[in-house]
């Protein structure tokens, strides 16, 4: 964990992380990786029969990206709860910047703890996914 209890409050958070251009075969293999093998995620002309304009992401590879990469600003060992909220498909092409800030500094039943909030967003300006966690602080 690299961040101290002092620098926690209200605000603060890690520099943004920019992934992608993000590709179709990024959606493969998050799809291998998960099990999720729906060919919406991969296969073009079933993506527009299903009335999409394209195959789109798996919604848990943009979460769980989020999510990790909160993890390794206040270490995976120190998570206590993570909630995600899907808002838009990613599509082929799309960039996501990540964002995390503290939105609550508190002690709780002798632990110090930060809730977390996540958003990742597209390069259009709109949300991918919103969500928030929950960390321990370690002394």
């Amino acid at each position: 964990m690299s961040a101290r209890w002092e620098e926690l409050r209200e605000g603060a958070g890690p520099e943004p992380l920019t992934i992608g251009p993000l590709t179709r075969t990024d959606f493969v293999r998050y799809q291998g990786a998960s099990g999720d093998m729906n060919p919406v995620h991969h296969d073009e002309p079933f993506a527009r029969a299903a009335g999409y304009p394209a195959v789109l992401g798996v919604g848990m590879f943009q979460a769980g990206a989020l999510a990790a990469w909160a993890a390794g600003w206040l270490g995976p060992e120190n998570v206590r709860r993570v909630r995600v909220r899907w808002k838009e498909p990613v599509w082929p092409g799309d960039v996501l910047t990540l964002r995390a800030s503290v939105a609550r500094a508190y002690e709780e039943n002798g632990e110090r703890k930060v809730d977390v909030k996540l958003v990742c967003a597209r390069q259009t300006g709109g949300l991918a996914v919103e969500g928030s966690a929950t960390f321990v602080v370690p002394a």
